[in-house]
Formats: structure tokens, sequence, C-alpha cells
């Protein structure tokens, strides 16, 4: 059984102006010039290589970072890459105001985690918000509970939308066709 409560350190998507980024599309997540490459284990070096201010993201990510961004994260196309990019890098989960109806689907069907909190631009604001860039944060994807943990002491911080029932059977067998068993 995976984790129910994912734990990582916080990477929060900022524009040039320090304002969390909305409207990241699956052109900036993951380019379309690199959409010949079919091995999972390389798409991580181009994860937002076309998106301003991060575009050597895959330099400084590290195995288990929480990545935080706004409203419509995966928006535009339904290319597959821009969730496997994370799972290249280890990603842990994508905590977000909103996701992209054709992004979230195949977040789900490939068992990455995602998961929608109304007051992430808010908990997340660059001067006023509860978690910085680097904090050690972690997300019951069953229940939505935030916490930030700091000393070793978790705060109740905020809460997410909770991963429906099928959402979570996806993720903890790994994938929807390692869910379905094979036809005969």
């Amino acid at each position: 059984m995976k984790d129910r409560i994912i734990r990582g350190r916080a990477v929060i998507l900022r524009d040039g102006d320090g304002n969390i980024y909305n409207n990241i599309d699956t052109d900036q997540i993951y380019h379309n010039n690199y959409l010949a490459i079919t091995d999972i284990s390389l798409m991580g070096q181009y994860a937002f290589g076309n998106l301003k201010g991060h575009e050597n993201f895959h330099k400084t990510a590290q195995k288990g970072d929480i990545i935080i961004a706004g409203r419509n994260f995966g928006a535009g196309s339904s290319r597959q890459q821009a969730v496997d990019c994370f799972t290249a890098l280890g990603i842990s989960l994508i905590l977000c105001e909103s996701i992209g109806a054709i992004y979230k689907r195949n977040a789900i069907n490939s068992g990455f985690p995602m998961i929608c909190c109304e007051d992430i631009l808010k908990l997340a604001a660059a001067k006023t918000g509860v978690i910085k860039d680097g904090d050690t944060i972690e997300v019951n994807i069953e229940t939505g509970a935030i916490q930030k943990i700091e000393n070793g002491k978790a705060t109740a911080i905020g809460k997410a939308a909770p991963f429906s029932n099928v959402q979570l059977d996806i993720y903890e067998t790994g994938s929807l066709f390692s869910f379905v068993p094979p036809l005969n």
C-alpha cells in the first residue's frame, strides 16, 4: 500500500513578479520539441523547460518535492509526457488551485498524485503565506489535510479536496492499466 500522507519539500512556482503561476500549460511543462522521447527516465530533464524562470527546474528538483502552483495547472494538450516528466524526477505531488481536465485525467490514469486546494494562492502567497519555498509540508490525499512540519512538529494549515475512492485505488495500484485486470 502506498502512503496516503505525502511529505516533501515545497517548491512554489512563481513568475518574475513573485506571484504564483496560474495557467501553466502542457507546452510550458513539457515542450513539444521533446515528444519523440519515449523513455520516461529521460523526460525529467525537460520539465518546465519552457516556463519562464524555471527552465533549469530539473537541476534543482529533489526526489519527494511537492510542486505548488495556482489555477488551471496543465491546461492545453493531452501530452502524457507532461505528467511523466515529474515521475522521472521523483516529484511526489502537485498541489494547485485547479487542474486542467485532460491533464488531471492523465495524472490519475498514471497514478501520479495531484490534489486541488482552493486556498493555495493564499497559503503560499509570497509575503503573507504560511508555506514558503523549501518548507516541509505533508498532504493527506485521503482526507485532504495539509500540514506544515517545523522542528518535527506538524501544524494544520489547510485543506485540499481529497482523492475519490477510484483515484485512491488507481494511485495505490500504480496506474489505471495496473488496476484493470488483463483480458483473457
